[in-house]
């Protein structure tokens, strides 16, 4: 599938055998994904000049008059590795400071998991009487869509509604209730759990119970 994904990147033509994978795989589904990853990944490290190189390296634009694509990946690499070194120098520094960025000081501090204990003890106490109270809740109901949307045509799309869908929905629906929240001819249903599965392959979604929330 992958070896589909790196052909499609560069312009190549598909064999017969690699139409059927890029249609049976959804590798342009996954294509949209990875890119859309990525590029969150970039600005997640504030990183978003780096953009246009990346969508030269991906293949979803030209490169420069006299460059190719391999030219342009190598350079994205390149900078992204020089940015790396500089950002692990300049935490190592901070480290040695005494200054470390916790990404879950809860779990990772020693220091912060003792000074919250006392508090997780009370909020533990404070909250046991009114677990006790209702055992029986049951999840907040979806609020009742009266007006399904247009089952998108393009593949990509479908995904993108799929996936909107689930992270607007405060309780994870089975795939009969992800459908029932669309409308359109034919059998688009049939697809609904390739698409689902997908989505929880790459960590957009998720399966609890028999029914898909979002990740």
């Amino acid at each position: 599938m992958y070896n589909v994904l790196e052909k499609l990147r560069s312009g190549e033509p598909l064999t017969a055998k690699e139409r059927t994978v890029h249609e049976q795989g959804l590798v342009s589904v996954l294509r949209q994904l990875h890119d859309e990853l990525d590029e969150a990944v970039l600005h997640a490290y504030g990183w978003g000049d780096l953009l246009p190189a990346l969508r030269i390296a991906h293949g979803n634009d030209q490169p420069a008059e006299g460059q190719t694509r391999d030219d342009a990946k190598r350079a994205f690499d390149e900078a992204i590795l020089e940015r790396l070194v500089a950002l692990n120098a300049e935490r190592a520094a901070e480290e040695a400071r005494g200054e470390i960025r916790w990404l879950r000081p809860e779990f990772q501090n020693p220091d912060a998991a003792r000074d919250r204990a006392p508090e997780q003890t009370r909020l533990a106490t404070d909250t046991a009487g009114e677990e006790q109270a209702d055992p029986d809740a049951t999840p907040v109901p979806l609020p009742p869509n009266t007006k399904p949307q247009p089952w998108p045509k393009d593949t990509v799309d479908q995904v993108r509604a799929v996936a909107d869908l689930l992270a607007a929905s405060p309780v994870p629906l089975s795939i009969d209730e992800i459908g029932a929240r669309f409308t359109a001819r034919g059998p688009w249903k049939k697809r609904l759990p390739k698409l689902v599965e997908m989505l929880v392959a790459l960590g957009r979604a998720q399966e609890q119970d028999g029914k898909i929330g979002s990740a």
